[in-house]
């Protein structure tokens, strides 16, 4: 690990007086890049700016377990770094809107589209451009008369998900699903936009290939009423799941044990201010889950270099 900048240092030198004493503040591990990110990050900011202690219990990786040991309010654990809604919608209900135990800052937006390179945008904008068997005929690479999509991993189950909206879309006579490990298609990105072909996927924010490559969604219809209704765990899924509209976006928190109000005021208040940008976390994504950085150094430097973001934070 690299030793921490001289700003930080110096900031972390001015404020320690008035913090230094306050509890350690323990944070989840999650197991995710992006989590894993924001997780360094915080105790970055805690460690340099508030002159305060963070430690990120190695291992403590199940949410529901972070979100009980932050009800207990008992230090064990202080910080749910990544928390996804409505994907985590119990622990919501349970602790956030019912034992009021749990606070969170503001979110930051989670998406779900199919993309494709950036240039091909011109030809490709929206699902009615996929109708065309003209556009399906460049993604054919087998010459079976199908282009490919890669809808995602096997146990995914947003892979079926897609499936679900292109049986709605009206688009399976033309197009076909790739199901493949995330591994081996963003080799299959990488080599497709060196060559400038055409590939069509399904992709996620936040995650690297944003930060890293120049992609562009395609439009999908807006959501109303009923347009959404699937059960992707039963035997005839597709046949009897509905999906004909556009993924409603997750709103994605970092969650903290209210007790910090008593047990570390200040981190409890800078937890309660931290306002995620969604390129800035694809960025560390890119460096730590890409380029294989450590993830404490790119949280030092990045808190280092934006300490006009991050002063909005703690003051």
């Amino acid at each position: 690990m690299k030793p921490m900048t001289n700003l930080v240092a110096a900031v972390a030198l001015c404020t320690a007086g008035g913090a230094s004493a306050q509890e350690t503040v323990k944070i989840g591990d999650l197991t995710w890049t992006g989590a894993t990110a924001i997780g360094h990050v915080i105790q970055a900011v805690i460690e340099g700016p508030l002159g305060s202690e963070a430690e990120i219990v190695e291992g403590l990786s199940d949410g529901s377990v972070i979100a009980a040991g932050m009800d207990k309010g008992d230090g064990s654990v202080d910080v749910y770094t990544d928390l996804w809604m409505p994907n985590r919608q119990g622990i919501w209900d349970q602790y956030v809107d019912g034992a009021k135990t749990v606070g969170v800052n503001l979110p930051y937006l989670g998406t779900q589209m199919m993309y494709v390179p950036s240039y091909l945008a011109d030809q490709v904008a929206t699902v009615d451009d996929l109708k065309k068997p003209e556009i399906a005929a460049m993604f054919d690479k087998d010459g079976n008369g199908k282009g490919e999509y890669w809808a995602g991993d096997a146990g995914w189950k947003s892979t079926r998900m897609w499936q679900v909206k292109f049986k709605d879309y009206g688009l399976d006579e033309l197009w076909e699903p790739e199901i493949l490990p995330d591994a081996t298609f963003k080799a299959q990105l990488k080599t497709a936009i060196q060559r400038e072909q055409p590939i069509l996927f399904y992709y996620w924010t936040p995650e690297w290939v944003h930060a890293a490559y120049e992609i562009s969604p395609i439009g999908e219809p807006e959501r109303y009423e009923g347009c959404e209704d699937h059960n992707l765990d039963a035997e005839d899924w597709l046949e009897t799941s509905k999906f004909d509209c556009a993924s409603s976006d997750a709103m994605i928190y970092v969650a903290y044990s209210k007790s910090l109000e008593e047990r570390n005021p200040p981190v409890a208040k800078f937890l309660s201010q931290m306002q995620l940008d969604p390129a800035v976390v694809n960025q560390w994504i890119l460096q730590i889950g890409r380029d294989e950085e450590d993830p404490r150094d790119v949280a030092e430097n990045w808190v280092a270099e934006n300490m006009d973001v991050v002063n909005g934070w703690i003051n």
